[in-house]
């Protein structure tokens, strides 16, 4: 009974962890949005996603934050000073074979006096799968305005951001 329950439980987990990264506050290894004030009305803002978090994702919820901090903080607009987005891609290896020479097909044929010849498939160097894993940050340096948004491409209207973006938010499910 205690092995069912030591089981479930370690399914729970492994489900909770298979989703991409809801707009959430980053809390020790958990990915979401960072801030660092550096001025009064200028902020580095950052979005981790997990390897099941795309691109453009990241890139939305970077943007949201940008304009809720904006809201939040008592002003009208942003302005992006920089901005970029990481990618880390990965390689994994899974199965008996994990070793650096796995992928490398190893055949022994040898002669036995009593049957002949015979040739063996190592099974050690052949069961292995890979799997390509991929996370994205994105990371921006801002400054907030009060007033009209100037004709700028690198300004946005914070409230517009927010109505615009607000339906591709997915904020964490309540516990």
């Amino acid at each position: 009974m205690s092995r069912l329950l030591v089981t479930l439980a370690s399914l729970a987990v492994v489900a909770g962890c298979a989703t991409p990264t809801p707009y959430q506050a980053a809390e020790g290894s958990q990915p979401g949005f960072t801030e660092t004030r550096i001025e009064a009305n200028r902020y580095r803002i950052s979005f981790e996603g997990n390897s099941l978090t795309d691109r453009e994702t990241v890139e939305t919820y970077l943007l949201y934050r940008a304009a809720e901090l904006t809201v939040e903080s008592g002003y009208d607009y942003f302005t992006v000073v920089s901005r970029a987005t990481d990618e880390d891609t990965r390689v994994m290896t899974s199965g008996i074979g994990r070793s650096p020479y796995a992928g490398f097909s190893v055949n022994y044929t040898y002669f036995h006096p009593r049957w002949g010849w015979h040739g063996w498939r190592d099974p050690f160097w052949d069961d292995v799968s890979y799997r390509e894993s991929t996370r994205y940050e994105a990371s921006a340096e801002i400054y907030f305005g009060r007033g009209t948004k100037p004709d700028d491409p690198s300004a946005f209207d914070a409230r517009d951001v927010m109505s615009n973006l607000g339906n591709q938010i997915v904020r964490p499910a309540a516990d």
